[in-house]
């Protein structure tokens, strides 16, 4: 018999809340989860703004510190740095008829750049002329086949491979390859490329060193803050000075004088000072040790002279008997020494002629004559 189905019928157990999960805290997490990253985004957005705006703000005071360090060395300490680098050439600067100029400039790939230099000779439209084997040897001419012939054809060969190779390289090596305005300017900066022993000038742009800047100016600290990151203290102080706009004239030339002046002057008081301080233990020490060493030396010298004296003594002996040998057998004694001598002076001219004739002499010799017979 079927009972039909009723539901007040069935008593159900009431359900727990606790045993579902709550969509309303599920979703508060996930907010928070959300904020939490979009904070932390924020964060590192922010760092990294400052982080940029940072090194922008570094790298600008760094570029004006080194356009200070360029312009103060091209007006202000040119010879000092151009006599370290070259003394000769930093002779030119000084003779006024060669109306040299060095200019320096910035070059590089990368930040922060490096500083480099060329010399300008400012002809006042009258030109100069680079004497150059190159050009000066047509090749159809006499001189060149006696360089050739001095020279040697394995040396000559090798420059006249060199000089192709360059043309192959530059395509513009030579002054009848000029045609328009712009070949002449890749002429001028190749012949300044280009090493002398190749037939150029060798007056490239070089790049200023470390090594190259006195150590006792405030240039030399900034050069090394770029290399090295490090600020020096001197550098510290100055810092401020150096970096704010120059208004007028006077303030760019106090800038200036700032970068080139010595690090650490000698005043005339600390050298008063100096010598009215008394002398500590340690220089006392000193002067009981010259003594000695004074004392020390003379011993020395005496003994040297007496050594001196006995063997200019067996000198004299030694010379006296040979002499009296010599007066015995006059006759012997001279031609052996002269046949010595000869033997022992010959010059460059009898060895090549004796090669010479040992070359032609061997060449003349057959296989039955040296004892060698062929299979």
């Amino acid at each position: 018999m079927d009972v039909p189905f009723s539901s007040n019928s069935i008593n159900l157990p009431a359900a727990d809340p606790s045993n579902f999960p709550s969509e309303t805290s599920q979703g508060v997490s996930d907010t928070r989860v959300v904020q939490l990253d979009t904070s932390i985004e924020k964060e590192r957005l922010a760092a990294e703004v400052i982080q940029r705006a940072w090194i922008s703000w570094r790298n600008r005071n760094l570029f004006k510190l080194l356009k200070h360090a360029a312009r103060a060395a091209e007006h202000c300490v040119t010879y000092q740095i151009l006599r370290l680098v070259s003394p000769l050439e930093a002779e030119l600067i000084r003779d006024p008829s060669m109306q040299c100029k060095i200019r320096f400039r910035f070059a590089g790939t990368e930040f922060p750049p490096f500083i480099v230099f060329k010399i300008f000779h400012r002809t006042g439209g009258y030109g100069n002329k680079y004497i150059s084997g190159k050009r000066a040897l047509n090749p159809s001419s006499e001189a060149a086949a006696d360089a050739c012939r001095l020279m040697g054809y394995r040396v000559y060969y090798d420059q006249m491979i060199r000089d192709e190779v360059q043309h192959l390289k530059h395509k513009i090596t030579d002054i009848i390859d000029v045609a328009t305005m712009k070949d002449y300017m890749q002429y001028i900066s190749y012949l300044d490329e280009t090493p002398a022993y190749l037939g150029g000038r060798d007056n490239h742009w070089r790049k200023l060193s470390l090594e190259k800047v006195p150590r006792t100016m405030i240039m030399y600290d900034i050069l090394n803050y770029a290399e090295s990151g490090k600020l020096s203290s001197q550098l510290k102080k100055e810092l401020s000075f150096l970096l704010c706009l120059p208004h007028n004239e006077e303030v760019r030339r106090r800038q200036l004088l700032v970068i080139t002046q010595s690090r650490h002057p000698v005043t005339p008081s600390s050298i008063i000072s100096c010598q009215s301080s008394p002398l500590p233990t340690s220089s006392r020490g000193s002067v009981r040790r010259s003594h000695r060493v004074l004392q020390k030396i003379a011993k020395m010298k005496r003994t040297y002279g007496q050594r001196r004296e006995k063997e200019q003594q067996e000198q004299n002996t030694a010379y006296c008997t040979s002499e009296s040998h010599v007066t015995e057998d006059n006759g012997k004694f001279t031609s052996q020494t002269e046949d010595m001598k000869d033997k022992a002076f010959l010059s460059d001219e009898e060895w090549e002629q004796e090669a010479e004739k040992l070359y032609t002499w061997s060449q003349e010799l057959t296989l039955e004559e040296t004892g060698i017979f062929s299979p």
